[in-house]
């Protein structure tokens, strides 16, 4: 009985040991297989990565649209005096300026001034500019002469402004800035047929003003009245004069006094409408 109790504990130890050494201590142990045969093994498989499609560009009206600075076209709300008639003969001069270098004058407003004064109105006196404001597109020179003292005297401010298209417009007089000789009547782009009625007012003592009709295409006066007596301290003043032969569509009206130490000493004008 004592040989075959050890020999059954002997066989409980080695079964107990078998045991032990094939298991592990998270779930249950896997048959052992008895083939001897190599087993087989997976394969790796390449792994390949899908591309990633670039992202979606932004819708068309997200996404900024590329501008072109286009310069604002220049609009003349003037009435063109001289020395063009219009905007076609503006483009005109431009041309031949562009082609030749006709006159460059008229891209000085302070020549285009005195030109004016000097060679459309006939005021020989006045020879000198004494002074000048420019702003963009507008301009103010004043045009004059020296006195005995030496000091400059304003006759009038001549307002100018571009004519046309281009950084090479030309420089156009289309009125004055009023002071102690003004011309207010006929009004300013107003319609005015023959004889019209000027008038404004005047300081001065013992003035005499002379009235002209002008059209830029012609040098010599459509019509002229010398000369309506006044005088004081802004006192109106008034004359009707008549004229003819008008061609252009706008007409210059032209007040001036003098006769002190210079022929012409002030003067004022305003553009019409031709009727």
């Amino acid at each position: 009985m004592t040989d075959k109790r050890l020999r059954w504990q002997c066989g409980m130890a080695v079964a107990v040991l078998l045991l032990a050494g094939c298991s592990d201590d998270k779930g249950a142990v896997n048959p052992t297989p008895t083939s001897s045969a190599p087993q087989p093994t997976a394969t790796p498989t390449a792994v390949t990565s899908t591309p990633v499609p670039p992202t979606t560009p932004p819708t068309a009206s997200a996404t900024p649209t590329p501008t072109t600075s286009v310069p604002a076209r220049r609009v003349f709300r003037y009435q063109p005096a001289w020395p063009f008639t219009s905007e076609a003969r503006a483009a005109e001069w431009q041309r031949s300026y562009r082609s030749g270098g006709h006159q460059p004058w008229h891209l000085d407003a302070a020549e285009t001034a005195l030109a004016f004064t000097q060679g459309f109105l006939g005021f020989k006196d006045i020879t000198l500019i004494t002074s000048r404001s420019i702003r963009g597109d507008e301009a103010h020179v004043g045009v004059g002469f020296q006195i005995d003292t030496g000091r400059k005297f304003t006759a009038a401010v001549v307002h100018l402004a571009r004519i046309g298209q281009g950084k090479d417009a030309p420089w156009e007089v289309v009125g004055t800035r009023d002071s102690d000789l003004s011309l207010t009547s006929p009004r300013y782009g107003a319609t005015a047929g023959s004889p019209l009625t000027a008038g404004g007012r005047i300081t001065g003592v013992d003035e005499a003003i002379r009235i002209e009709v002008r059209q830029a295409s012609t040098a010599k006066p459509l019509g002229t009245l010398c000369c309506v007596a006044a005088g004081g301290e802004r006192t109106p003043w008034s004359g009707r004069v008549s004229y003819r032969g008008a061609t252009d569509p706008v007409l210059v009206v032209v007040a001036s006094a003098g006769g002190h130490s210079h022929g012409t000493e002030r003067f004022a004008i305003t553009a019409v409408r031709r009727s």
